[in-house]
């Protein structure tokens, strides 16, 4: 017998790239940091006192939400410590949007969004990037149409990497009737020299919500740490409806210290961009049409007589996992890449010439 809703027996779960666990494989298909975290997470696991596990730990992570709030000029009013960005998602979902309600995205996007709407119950509507992956004209009027409360934006976008302007965001904050939910995972790999400060723009606008993670940034996405940013009009509601204790004391300490090593990870981020205009160079040269990235990753549209699907089985049958989608029309030539270490880069550019 079974005793699911009705929504969820009809409903499809998410997908996440392939995990597989072998010495050899390189993996290049979920966008994992190739750096190891700060030392200074390490010398904070290792001084952790295991006696401080019989108590509950801080219900909002104060010490880590402080130093959120001051990174970004902030008030602690403004953070929400989360278990991963996905809880995130989920919570604003259930406390903004009711069953009867929908929920609007850009597509193609992060599939999860599908998967979280159907499991709330409520609907979801998507509206089609343009050729060059910007958002339709006028889309904050397409949103009110669609009667939207709520709207994921993935900035930058996954999974093309391209960035949406700060001033489209809040062009786009002023036009919608909703709550913008801007998932900037991907926000430390973008180049330093673009202007782009998105928490200022949660001062002007009560309707935005940022999501940031650890898990890309900071290498951690073992740890399952993320945090929330927006007016205390958002915040506070969210408050309500997470977990009573939703992140451990060991995340929280391990988050904090790498936080406070910023010389490290912005070190990290340097590499990753660098290795990004590598590896584009390199696979325009070998004629694929690859799209500027401002993420740790690209995508690549493969030349006009190769198969991306039998690029990316080739490639797995050399131990090179890469992201291949096949659910997606528009993505059915185009590959997704993870931008590795200088040595991981190679062996996957020696590999692609040998195809």
């Amino acid at each position: 017998m079974a005793y699911e809703r009705n929504n969820i027996a009809a409903m499809m779960g998410y997908v996440p790239g392939e995990q597989i666990d072998a010495p050899d494989i390189l993996k290049l298909n979920t966008n994992e940091n190739p750096y190891p975290p700060s030392p200074s997470v390490t010398q904070a696991l290792t001084a952790f006192n295991a006696e401080r596990l019989r108590q509950y730990p801080p219900p909002t992570a104060r010490n880590l939400q402080d130093s959120i709030a001051s990174k970004h000029e902030l008030d602690a009013g403004n953070v929400m410590v989360t278990n991963g960005g996905d809880e995130l998602l989920r919570m604003a979902i259930a406390t903004f949007v009711e069953t009867s309600e929908t929920i609007a995205v850009a597509r193609p996007t992060y599939t999860l969004y599908q998967v979280l709407a159907d499991a709330h119950g409520c609907s979801m509507t998507s509206f089609e990037l343009d050729s060059d992956w910007g958002l339709p004209e006028n889309y904050g009027m397409l949103l009110n149409e669609a009667g939207a409360k709520l709207s994921f934006l993935v900035n930058p976008h996954a999974p093309s990497g391209t960035l949406t302007p700060i001033q489209d965001i809040s062009a786009l904050a002023d036009t919608f009737d909703g709550v913008l939910l801007l998932d900037e995972a991907y926000i430390d790999f973008v180049d330093p020299d673009i202007a782009y400060q998105s928490e200022q723009l949660i001062k002007d606008h009560d309707n935005i919500l940022i999501l940031r993670t650890f898990s890309k940034g900071y290498s951690l996405a073992g740890l399952r740490m993320a945090y929330g940013l927006g007016s205390e009009s958002l915040i506070g509601p969210l408050m309500k409806t997470k977990d009573s204790y939703n992140t451990d004391l060991i995340s929280q300490t391990l988050a904090q210290a790498a936080l406070e090593d910023q010389d490290y990870a912005r070190d990290t981020w340097s590499k990753v961009r660098q290795e990004r205009q590598l590896v584009t160079a390199n696979l325009k040269q070998a004629g694929y049409n690859v799209t500027d990235s401002q993420s740790n990753f690209i995508l690549a549209t493969v030349p006009e007589n190769k198969s991306a699907e039998d690029i990316y089985q080739k490639l797995k049958a050399k131990d090179i996992l890469v992201r291949y989608f096949n659910n997606e029309k528009r993505l059915e030539d185009k590959l997704r890449l993870t931008i590795g270490t200088p040595k991981e880069n190679r062996r996957l550019l020696n590999a692609l010439s040998t195809l």
